[in-house]
């Protein structure tokens, strides 16, 4: 029997959110599908929408929540990591505060309306305006974990970064270690760069999902899929931020692999005459982002490196 797909907007923080939900014929899973948590990051956005376009055509087992633009303010401003508003970044203010800011009460209602109750959670990026991206799944340590990465396996991508918590942790208040410490297994994926619809990426995230659905059985792969790389588990993210404002001058690529001491990139002053800061990297790894603007301010993130 054919898949039912209803569109509706969901009331979130007093944002009218667009939400695409498809239900099965028969029962299974509950998976909730997030994009757009950052406003910029379309690939990973045009992925949610042609995936839950074509899915809406195949056999589904139980049920999909698929959101393909989160945060509306960001998205409508073309704001790179940040809400106007209030100048925070979503994806650090999970599970939310309902009586914060508008960063705090989307991330909320967010967590409250979609991905609590949940069997499973993808929150679908991509690199911002000003970074240049390796296609990566990370997941949270959590009563869930195990789960978690298989879904991140599953989800085809090149590397699997397993974060665990403590004063090294890259990221915090997140999609997935909210939906982590309540035991729901959760990724993030992140395919796509520099604030473009890139069609390969495009597509990366949609053979990802597909993946994850098969993975969870609640549908089969598509004829035309083709089994996945075994990826590279990697178990530090390593964020490496300069010291002082200057020009930015990346030395590396993502996806290369870097030597722990090698050159990565240089801050240098605005009139080119003075070296500010050599970054150097400091472990053997693989640059999973590298901001791709020159501008960056003290404290400015410059890339993160993925470790071993």
């Amino acid at each position: 029997m054919p898949t039912t797909t209803r569109r509706h907007a969901l009331t979130l923080a007093g944002l009218e959110v667009p939400v695409i939900e498809l239900t099965g014929a028969a029962d299974g899973p509950r998976l909730t599908v997030i994009a757009g948590v950052h406003g910029c990051e379309y690939a990973s956005m045009d992925g949610v929408r042609k995936w839950a376009r074509r899915l809406g055509e195949r056999e589904l087992r139980g049920r999909v929540v698929a959101v393909p633009v989160l945060n509306l303010p960001s998205f409508r401003a073309r704001s790179p990591f940040v809400i106007p508003d209030d100048g925070k970044n979503l994806n650090r203010c999970f599970p939310g505060d309902q009586a914060g800011t508008l960063g705090d009460r989307l991330a909320y209602a967010a967590f409250t309306e979609l991905i609590a109750g949940s069997d499973a959670l993808v929150d679908a990026h991509a690199g911002d305006m000003v970074e240049a991206l390796e296609p990566f799944a990370l997941y949270d340590t959590g009563p869930a974990e195990d789960q978690a990465r298989d879904l991140a396996v599953a989800y085809g991508l090149g590397y699997v970064i397993r974060q665990a918590p403590g004063p090294g942790r890259a990221v915090g208040g997140s999609t997935s270690a909210a939906a982590a410490e309540v035991g729901i297994p959760a990724i993030i994926a992140e395919a796509g760069g520099c604030g473009l619809v890139e069609q390969a990426a495009v597509e990366a995230h949609v053979r990802g999902l597909d993946g994850v659905l098969a993975a969870l059985g609640m549908a089969d792969p598509p004829a035309d899929a083709r089994p996945a790389s075994p990826p590279e588990h990697l178990q530090q993210f390593l964020w490496l931020r300069t010291a002082d404002e200057g020009w930015w001058e990346p030395a590396v690529t993502p996806g290369e692999k870097v030597a722990e001491g090698q050159l990565l990139g240089t801050v240098s002053s605005l009139d080119g005459a003075r070296l500010l800061q050599t970054i150097t990297a400091p472990a053997a790894g693989v640059p999973m982002f590298i901001t791709s603007s020159p501008a960056v301010a003290a404290d400015g993130l410059l890339l993160g490196l993925g470790a071993s």
